[in-house]
């Protein structure tokens, strides 16, 4: 991963884009040397967004069967039928 001081961003903030979306590599930018922020290309911010999405799907659903709250499978087709209409 590639990093940068925010002072070289503000300088040459063209630039680093242009590197950024041929590389595709994520830029890690440093305040006082300290991490600050990631800057990424928007494809994969918006790969990483959907992929988020499932994995908190698939959380909810793992967390509704531990609590019980499931139903079989002929009672899930009623309820499909209901919504579909």
């Amino acid at each position: 991963m590639k990093v940068e001081l925010v002072t070289t961003l503000k300088r040459q903030a063209t630039k680093t884009l242009a590197d950024l979306h041929t590389s595709k590599e994520p830029v890690l930018i440093t305040e006082h040397g300290q991490p600050s922020a990631y800057l990424i290309d928007v494809d994969d911010f918006e790969m990483m967004q959907k992929r988020m999405a499932i994995l908190e799907g698939i959380a909810r659903g793992e967390k509704a069967i531990k609590e019980g709250q499931v139903l079989s499978n002929e009672s899930a087709k009623e309820q499909m039928k209901k919504w579909l209409k």
